[in-house]
């Protein structure tokens, strides 16, 4: 199946999100099916990087839609976010949690790990088992650019009513959005659908 071009990432970034649910993403030989996501938009939101690191801004303003964001977390996790660009409202979305669906024993080797709900269930847990980290910032994942063995492709995994929003995790800024989506009942999320503690 056709590796997503940049035009799905030129769309509103909360259609993005949403859609991001059920696509494959693909890293150097290992793979796993994205079960939920995360949307922060460049305007409006003040959970979004944009609100309060300049070099974020600089990111979205240069790079192009699809290009990989890539932070470190409380100097623990390295997090893995797609930029989007080009539709009513710019964003980042942080992929938070993957189904593994193809170079599961690697991720077992990396992650220590060996039952499959416990090896991407968190964006800093599925960083580790896909090996993404700091010098993968920027990278293409689709269009020109795209390294082989890189992207993102469509599958029939779930189906629309599989998907569901919720509000999002561990922020303490706009923190009602619902720009949370996942697959309610999936094994594999980080929180599960309505299990999330609002900050304050």
């Amino acid at each position: 199946m056709r590796f997503l071009g940049t035009d799905f990432f030129s769309r509103d970034v909360l259609a993005v999100a949403r859609d991001l649910v059920g696509v494959e993403l693909v890293w150097r030989g290992s793979s796993g099916v994205i079960v939920e996501t995360e949307a922060y938009a460049v305007a409006g939101d003040a959970a979004c990087h944009t609100a309060h690191r300049p070099s974020a801004r600089e990111f979205v303003k240069h790079m192009p839609p699809g290009a990989a964001y890539v932070y470190f977390n409380y100097g623990m996790y390295w997090l893995f976010n797609l930029h989007v660009k080009g539709g009513p409202r710019d964003g980042l979305i942080l992929i938070r949690a993957l189904e593994p669906a193809r170079g599961i024993e690697l991720m077992k080797f990396r992650r220590k790990k060996q039952r499959l709900d416990e090896l991407c269930s968190g964006p800093g847990k599925l960083a580790l088992a896909l090996d993404i980290h700091g010098e993968h910032h920027g990278t293409p994942m689709a269009g020109r650019g795209r390294p082989a063995g890189c992207g993102l492709r469509m599958t029939d995994r779930f189906s629309e009513s599989d998907v569901v929003s919720d509000i999002r995790v561990g922020i303490s800024q706009a923190v009602d959005f619902k720009w949370r989506f996942l697959v309610k009942g999936s094994p594999h999320v980080s929180v599960k659908f309505g299990k999330v503690k609002m900050a304050g």
